[in-house]
């Protein structure tokens, strides 16, 4: 299935939308089929001992504007797989997507890749129907690999938990079943322009594929191996320490029979659903999801140096960050969960993003995140571009790097945060 232009796309997706029956109820935690309750620490868990549990973290020793707190945390110890297959077809590259409910997304349907699925998933511990196109992914020499990396997800939600972020090219013709289409690299990038359309998955893996820069005359104000430099330094001066906590003992939190909340109602709630989907490999099931309270923002700010265009990047550590320190946007926040604290103590250069004149914005979206794990989750992503004004001597812990060190950077995984993924995939594809 492919389009001659964006008006038919639409007709499908409405057409796929329409074709089957999805019901996403919420229920109470105690509820929840196959999950269960700790007695002696009040973890949630699946009876299979699979999928992901919800428990408590404390965090202490962080440079963030509070420095020490206790959360909730999603702990799924294993490695999905988010696959695009490309192929060529008259020297125009295409992916293959497909339509995919997951039962957090604000509007059902999103742009999924390939293959989105955890290894539990892939393994049927569900004894579901098979994930599609999984062996083009699996089986060495089907394709012509382009990228794959080990990629961190949301640090804030989630305790070390790395995904697979794969490009496959293939020449032979393969099968395109019902939710599944081909698009251009141009189409997703008029997509990617629209909100709560390209799900998270298919973002952080275009990351991998982004258009080859504008070629300059310029140089960038630092080499890659100052920058890594820079990276390596904060990850072996960061002191963050982390330890699992009873969820029933989570500091902040009230824990309850319906659901987990913060005790002035910030940040986010763990709630469970019930959840019907036809076409998925399994056609029901109940689950715990994170429900954040409001809305987050991530944002880059871009400057022209000596000809070559910039965005300014942070080290930054998270809760449940892999490896500590990762490379993250300008601003990264919840405007929402800061209303408490005074201007001094808000994320840096948070207002130079928010008061950005809108000649001087490249780029304003509103994207879902990850919809299997979390419910309505959305971020705005936005790039705004400052001119001599702004200081090229910045902040500690900050660093101007252009796009394309960026996406050298971001080929070995581990590096960039899924935030930094996503507004990379924004600021390369959107037109």
């Amino acid at each position: 299935m492919m389009f001659a232009d964006l008006t038919e796309f639409h007709q499908w997706l409405a057409e796929r939308r329409a074709a089957h029956e999805y019901r996403v109820v919420p229920t109470p935690l105690k509820r929840l089929d196959g999950w269960a309750v700790d007695p002696g620490t009040g973890d949630l868990h699946h009876r299979s001992g699979r999928f992901f549990s919800v428990h408590g973290l404390d965090v202490t020793g962080s440079r963030r504007e509070v420095g020490q707190w206790q959360q909730p945390i999603i702990s799924q110890p294993e490695h999905g797989i988010l696959g695009i297959l490309v192929k060529e077809v008259g020297g125009v590259l295409y992916c293959l997507l497909q339509a995919k409910m997951e039962p957090g997304n604000v509007n059902t349907l999103q742009l999924s890749p390939t293959v989105q699925a955890t290894r539990s998933n892939y393994t049927r511990v569900h004894r579901g129907r098979p994930v599609p196109y999984l062996e083009l992914f699996t089986s060495l020499g089907r394709g012509r690999p382009l990228a794959d990396a080990l990629q961190s997800e949301q640090g804030s939600w989630f305790l070390a938990k790395r995904n697979r972020n794969m490009v496959v090219r293939i020449d032979e013709d393969v099968p395109v079943l019902d939710n599944f289409c081909w698009l251009s690299l141009d189409q997703i990038g008029r997509l990617l322009a629209m909100d709560d359309l390209v799900n998270m998955d298919t973002r952080t893996v275009l990351s991998h594929l982004l258009p080859r820069g504008e070629q300059v005359s310029g140089r960038p104000l630092h080499t890659v191996p100052e920058v890594l430099n820079w990276l390596t330094h904060h990850k072996t001066t960061d002191r963050t320490v982390r330890r699992p906590v009873p969820l029933a003992k989570t500091d902040g939190w009230r824990v309850s029979d319906d659901d987990v909340r913060h005790e002035y109602d910030r940040h986010f709630r763990i709630i469970g659903v019930d959840v019907r989907a036809e076409d998925r490999e399994v056609r029901g099931w109940s689950q715990p999801m994170l429900a954040p309270c409001g809305e987050g923002i991530a944002a880059f700010v871009v400057r022209t140096v000596g000809g070559v265009p910039h965005v300014l990047v942070q080290a930054r550590a998270e809760a449940g960050t892999p490896d500590t320190v990762e490379i993250a946007p300008t601003v990264q926040c919840n405007p929402g969960n800061l209303a408490h604290l005074p201007r001094t103590r808000h994320p840096r250069y948070l207002d130079a993003v928010l008061e950005a004149p809108p000649e001087r914005v490249l780029f304003d979206v509103v994207h879902s995140e990850e919809g299997g794990r979390f419910y309505h989750a959305r971020n705005r992503y936005r790039a705004v571009e400052v001119g001599d004004e702004f200081p090229l001597d910045v902040a500690d812990g900050f660093r101007w790097v252009t796009r394309d060190q960026l996406a050298l950077l971001n080929q070995f995984g581990g590096l960039l945060n899924v935030e930094t993924r996503n507004l990379l995939t924004c600021l390369g594809f959107i037109k």
